[in-house]
Order: structure tokens, then sequence, then C-alpha cells
């Protein structure tokens, strides 16, 4: 857990961003690369975590007083591997005289109480049952069939994949967003999310100008694209814990980027024609057409 370090924007801020939209721009760049610069932490780079992690800790250990609780504050995996938390209220919570942390195992609940697996029970008004969400269940719980017939669910059977987390072989014209591996751990979603609109919107253009009916990836680009990937997510912190919501139950992580942000961005500013088949309106057999529209990022 690291501080958010709210402050309120003053009147006069106000004023100068909705008067100077280059200023609401400048500021908005100048956010983005400063969450960009922590992008090498979750490359494991031993320098920057090791800093991070320092700057988290001291973070807790000035705000928590007892000793005791502080040690069972620690993490038990490298910074990064799971969400980091930013709070500027959590650890002083944890501080007040009628808050306890009970780290032991839960062994049986009662009717008015809880038993933990070291033999204490104890007594409680409310249970907030706390169970998470599935977090690497995509489009579910809807049926989405591609050619043949075929299930998305199927082809996802072993854990979502798909090309830039926009394209998936065998589902023509099906475009996704916040799609398997675009989440980040570093900076904000909705930079991913421009990237993929105005990749959507390149291929859209592509198809009116060459007047194509039909988009579909190749099935060789999906496969070698996610083999590449899951390879370099090996080497990301999020490999280095056995159990997280970045991971389906067989371990594979569906949810993450394996790159940087600007990565991403350069990958997605063009759709290459090369990699797709295209289906012509008035003929049947398939060909390959430019796309010629180009966006970039907002």
């Amino acid at each position: 857990m690291v501080p958010r370090n709210d402050l309120a924007y003053t009147d006069a801020q106000k004023r100068r961003f909705a008067s100077n939209p280059v200023l609401t721009r400048l500021y908005r760049w100048m956010i983005y690369f400063q969450h960009e610069m922590n992008w090498p932490v979750f490359r494991r780079v031993s320098f920057l975590s090791r800093r991070m992690a320092q700057a988290a800790e001291t973070y807790m250990r000035t705000t928590v007083a007892d000793p005791k609780l502080q040690e069972a504050l620690i993490p038990d995996y490298p910074i990064g591997g799971k969400r980091i938390l930013i709070s500027d209220d959590y650890y002083v919570a944890l501080n007040r005289e009628n808050v306890e942390i009970v780290t032991s195992g839960i062994d049986h609940i009662g009717e008015n109480a809880v038993a933990t697996a070291d033999g204490r029970t104890i007594p409680v008004d409310v249970l907030i049952y706390a169970t998470g969400f599935e977090s690497t269940a995509f489009l579910a719980p809807m049926a989405i069939r591609g050619r043949d017939g075929h299930l998305l669910q199927d082809e996802w059977a072993g854990g979502a994949k798909a090309y830039l987390g926009i394209s998936v072989a065998g589902f023509p014209n099906m475009f996704l967003m916040y799609g398997p591996n675009t989440n980040l751990g570093h900076n904000s979603i909705i930079f991913m999310i421009e990237c993929q609109a105005n990749y959507i919107l390149n291929c859209l253009s592509g198809m009116d100008e060459s007047g194509a009916s039909t988009i579909d990836l190749r099935r060789n680009v999906m496969d070698e694209f996610d083999t590449k990937q899951q390879a370099e997510l090996q080497q990301r912190v999020w490999s280095s814990t056995g159990k997280s919501w970045y991971k389906n139950e067989a371990g594979r992580i569906t949810n993450n980027w394996s790159g940087s942000t600007i990565r991403y961005w350069w990958n997605t500013i063009r759709a290459d024609p090369k990699l797709y088949q295209l289906e012509m309106r008035r003929a049947s057999a398939t060909a390959e057409h430019p796309v010629t529209a180009s966006t970039r990022a907002a």
C-alpha cells in the first residue's frame, strides 16, 4: 500500500484548467508519465523495486503504531505481485482501539461467532463475506459463436487470449475493449481503452475503403502473439505469486499487458492488413487490402 496524497484543487486551478485546454492536456500528460515511470518495478528491476518497497514499508511503519501489527502488514511477495493499494486512510483505521487484525485462518463459522484455526472464538454481530469477483471470466455469461458455431468459451477454455486484447481468430467482426491481457498495474486503463478504440476505428475504416464485409484475424498471428506475451509475463512480477486476481486457476496470467503503455500505443497506431483476412461484399474469395486510415491515442 502506498499513500494517495489526495489534494483538493483550488478554485484558481479549476479556472485555469477551464480556460486553458493546452494546460489541461499538459497536466494530463504529466500525470501519465509520472505513472509510466513506475513500469520498471513490474519488470523486476531490483533497484527500483527495492526503493518502492522500502517507501511503502516506511509509510506503513510511520502510520501504524503497534510493532506486531507492523510485521503482520508486510507482504510475503514482491511489490506489484498483487495489486498495489493506494490509500491515505486504511492504515490510520488500524490504529483504532476497536480494530483488530486477525491473521489466523478460519476453522468454521458458528451462529454468532467465527472460530479461527488457532482455537479462538470471536463473537460477531455482522459478517461481511467478501469473496471478490471473477476477474478472469471474460464476457461471461454471454454465449458468443464464431465461425462454424464455435463458442468463445470453448476457445478460451484454457484462459482468455486475444491479439492485443482486441481480436480473436475465428470470430470475424468481433472487437474487444479492455479484453484479455490489457489491464495494468502502473498506469491508467483509460489510456489503453483509447488505444483500443482508435485501433478498432482503423480496422473499420480499412473495411469501408476496401469494400470488405468481414475481417478476421489469422490464427497463426494470434497464437504467435500469445506465445510471446505469455513468455514475457513469466519475466514480470505477477508470475512470482502463487495466486492472484491476475491469474486463472491454472496459473495463466490473463489480465495484464506484458509491456509498457507506450509499447501498446505504438502497436495499436495502425492495423496491419497482413494480419487479417478480409472478405469482400461482392466476392466470396478472401483477399488482403491495405488499411490506410491512421489515428493516434488522444
